[in-house]
């Protein structure tokens, strides 16, 4: 007989996500295209096909083979992988059309706590498509629509934070106190009755315990069909045996009168399975607590609600058959098999499960005696059963349904006489089946055949039962959202932080990262953070301390590592930067950072040629990397071809539009060609992305002094220094607009801070013995023009002149500084 093909696809699927899921990706291939080759129509086998060549880093074939099915956008998972493949292939407009046309199957579509240690959801939710669909439009160069998704992502999940760096990188100016806070519908998913995954257990005290993960709806019915049962072809009759149960309990008379009605019963019940398959919940009883439902209704023993059983799988809502322990089957089975070999009827054995009692009952499965004896004659023997029943149903007859209410003569028999009540029906029983069950508020009877007397039946009837405590899933779903909500928070801070740098606003984004625990500061994307803000600051010392740590932490890390390089190029650590570059080009020789380091270290050493042609591999090796194209423009700056320093600050823009180097790199070309105007336009471009950098706000500086507009100069001077208060070029430029402007006390007092940040800068003795011949006093202008003239011998001419005319020189000229 041949395999079924429903079965194969099965397997082979199964097979695909077992090796995904252990990363062994040439195998998830080769099963992939054994699905693909069985089932080729089905969109799950196009998705797995493809999903192995886009982890396999064959992104061309991915998008082959998703092709088909994710244009049409009829299989969310095709759309899904196609769309990814376009992203990376620069296909925007193919990923866009496919996941719009999809629409359909992810809005509104949440995931968000479906994941866990032993499930997942492969098919992705609104959160992550819409995060997907940003990226397409962003790099289609639709900044609005990309805008738009980014935040309908974060609307929908904010722990999104692909979507929010998104947003930070491209400049939008977002609030992360509305960004990281966990929403309403998040909060609707978290008060859920049982936590999925979890089992719950009602124990005898009423306290709901989580167990252990639930199985699927139809484990029960699975393991009632299961080929090896030996009740396989019983199952409608334990069903119909729990279904009747209270006609079982309340049988008038002998056991072959009770078999006699449940029979008809039985066969008409059989004939209608919708009835015992029915997915409803199962019928009550008229006057019963609707909080209990219970299974049927009898006057003896006590009514009480039902207690859930200790099984290891959940009882299937749809049904009321539940089979007991396979073991315990097996068990009965074989001993029913050996006592009744010579039964005629094999129908009988319907009823098994509930019919068959211990071996003190002597009972049959159909209820007739195994082999009937006759009473002991002994004086003082026990009374048959069924004599016994008749007593009780003669003394019961006006009892009601909460207690049994015998004669004291009586009180004896009653320890011994009980509903015929099976040992797989009862609470203790090992037996998975329930037809009645005693409350979760009172003792089970023992199974060594403890009875309950009459003195304890007004006990009984005075335990009211307990509604179920749902504290321990309550305090578990508290827990989940505390834990939940310390991570908005610790995300906040950490969105406050990456926020403000990508802002510029250095200050503010370290005292972001400062106020992480410190487990979060010790990490290494939060140490490059802290590193990069103190570069942007022009601390070129401390950002140096940061990124020396980070290689401790990190020794493999590559990102960032072009900025380290560019720091240690700026302190002219010569020796560190080429240890750097030939530790990073050795480690990874196809990463762009490695090949910056090297490149750096090449300008460092004077031969901007061997730098040229390090930058130039790392734009072959990343086209988007847009701060290899500035350094190349920087070197090429430097051997005064201007034109090809055009030429790469632009593809830089054209790689990042928020790259300001690259605009700053523009201006200073144009500053040295003597476009002054468009030097300004660049300039002040790059001041708009990065407002906080005083160097730029010092070049606008110099561009409006050159077109000798010294008023508005003054202007950009004075804020460069409120940036960056340390500076002394800066403050040196403020002060000698103050001196040509004649606002000679504001010049003497920033000359004299000057003097103090830069004691040994022959600019600044120079500048301070212009002021003071300016103002007439001629010892102090000589003393400061010597000092010059001793610090910078090279320019003694300059200052020997200057010396000279201090009588009849009444000019203004400093060209020494220029």
């Amino acid at each position: 007989m041949p395999p079924s093909s429903v079965a194969v696809t099965a397997q082979l699927r199964q097979m695909v996500h077992y090796h995904l899921d252990h990363h062994s990706y040439e195998n998830a291939h080769f099963f992939s295209e054994r699905l693909a080759a069985h089932d080729p129509r089905a969109g799950e086998s196009v998705y797995l096909l493809a999903l192995c060549h886009f982890r396999l880093g064959d992104y061309r074939s991915a998008y082959e083979f998703s092709k088909a099915t994710g244009c049409r956008g009829t299989h969310l998972n095709c759309a899904y992988i196609f769309a990814q493949a376009c992203l990376v292939l620069e296909r925007y407009k193919d990923g866009i059309a496919a996941l719009d046309k999809s629409r359909g199957l992810w809005s509104h579509k949440s995931n968000f706590g479906k994941h866990t240690a032993t499930s997942r959801s492969s098919t992705p939710d609104s959160a992550n498509v819409l995060c997907l669909l940003g990226k397409l439009y962003r790099a289609y160069d639709d900044k609005k629509k990309a805008i738009l998704n980014f935040e309908e992502a974060l609307k929908a999940n904010p722990f999104m934070w692909d979507a929010f760096a998104a947003l930070c990188d491209m400049g939008v100016n977002v609030r992360t106190q509305n960004i990281f806070k966990l929403n309403d519908a998040l909060i609707d998913r978290l008060n859920f009755d049982h936590p999925p995954g979890i089992l719950v257990e009602q124990k005898d005290n009423g306290v709901i315990n989580p167990m252990e993960p639930l199985g699927k709806k139809s484990s029960i019915r699975s393991a009632i069909f299961d080929a090896m049962d030996p009740f396989d072809s019983q199952r409608s009759g334990a069903s119909d045996e729990m279904l009747l149960g209270s006609n079982f309990l309340t049988s008038g008379s002998g056991e072959n009168d009770f078999m006699t009605k449940i029979h008809p019963a039985r066969f008409r019940m059989a004939a209608a399975p919708e009835f015992i398959h029915d997915p409803v919940e199962s019928p009550t009883v008229s006057n019963v607590d609707s909080n209990f439902p219970r299974v049927g209704l009898a006057p003896e023993p006590p009514q009480a609600p039902i207690r859930r059983t200790r099984n290891t799988q959940p009882p299937d809502p749809g049904s009321l058959d539940v089979a007991p322990k396979a073991g315990y089957r097996l068990k009965r089975s074989q001993k029913t098999q050996d006592e009744h070999s010579s039964d005629p009827n094999p129908a009988v054995l319907k009823v098994t499960t509930a019919a068959v009692s211990g071996i003190e009952r002597k009972r049959t499965v159909s209820g007739h005696p195994v082999q009937p004896r006759q009473p002991s004659e002994e004086p003082g023997a026990p009374q048959r059963r069924s004599v016994r029943i008749n007593m009780l149903r003669g003394a019961n007859a006006k009892s009601n349904s909460a207690a049994v209410t015998v004669g004291a003569a009586s009180t004896r028999e009653l320890k011994k006489a009980r509903p015929q009540v099976s040992r797989i029906m009862r609470p203790n029983s090992s037996g998975a089946g329930v037809s009645r069950n005693v409350s979760s508020n009172r003792k089970p009877l023992e199974e060594n055949g403890m009875d309950v007397d009459q003195a304890e039946a007004p006990r009984i009837k005075e335990v009211l039962p307990q509604p179920p405590v749902n504290k321990p899933v309550e305090s578990d779903v508290v827990k989940t959202e505390e834990a939940l909500r310390g991570l908005i928070e610790l995300l906040r801070k950490i969105g406050s932080g990456y926020l403000a740098l990508s802002q510029y606003r250095s200050m503010d984004a370290l005292a972001a990262y400062m106020s992480l625990p410190r487990e979060h500061q010790d990490t290494p994307w939060v140490v490059s953070q802290l590193g990069r803000a103190y570069y942007e600051q022009a601390s070129y010392s401390e950002a140096e301390k940061y990124y020396r740590r980070l290689r401790i932490l990190a020794p493999t890390r590559l990102e960032d590592m072009e900025v380290y390089s560019t720091i240690l190029w700026f302190l002219k650590r010569e020796t560190d930067l080429s240890f750097l570059a030939h530790e990073l080009v050795d480690s990874s020789w196809h990463s762009p950072q490695a090949w910056c380091a090297l490149g750096n270290a090449w300008s460092l050493a004077r031969d901007h040629e061997q730098a040229l042609r390090c930058f130039k591999r790392a734009t072959q090796l990343n086209p988007k990397f847009a701060y290899a194209f500035t350094l190349q423009g920087h070197e090429h700056v430097s051997n005064e071809e201007y034109e090809k320093a055009l030429t790469a600050y632009r593809l830089a823009i054209s790689a990042d539009r928020r790259h300001y180097n690259a605009y700053y790199g523009i201006g200073r070309v144009y500053e040295k060609l003597g476009s002054y105007d468009k030097a300004y336009t660049h300039f002040h471009s790059a001041s708009i992305i990065n407002p906080t950098n005083a160097v730029l706000i010092c070049c606008i500086g110099n561009v409006l002094e050159k077109q000798r507009q010294i008023v508005q100069a003054l202007q950009y001077f004075s804020k460069a220094t409120e940036l960056a208060p340390h500076a002394a070029q800066t403050r040196y430029k403020k002060a000698r607009a103050l001196l040509a402007l004649n606002q000679l006390d504001a010049a003497q007092k920033e000359l004299e801070i000057l003097k103090t940040l830069a004691p040994d800068e022959a600019t600044v003795h120079f500048l301070l013995g212009k002021l003071y011949k300016t103002l007439n006093d001629k010892g102090s202008a000589v003393r400061h023009f010597t000092i010059a003239l001793n610090l910078d011998p090279k320019a003694s001419q300059q200052i020997k002149e200057a010396i000279e005319s201090l009588e009849d020189d009444d000019s203004f000229d400093d060209s020494m500084m220029a």
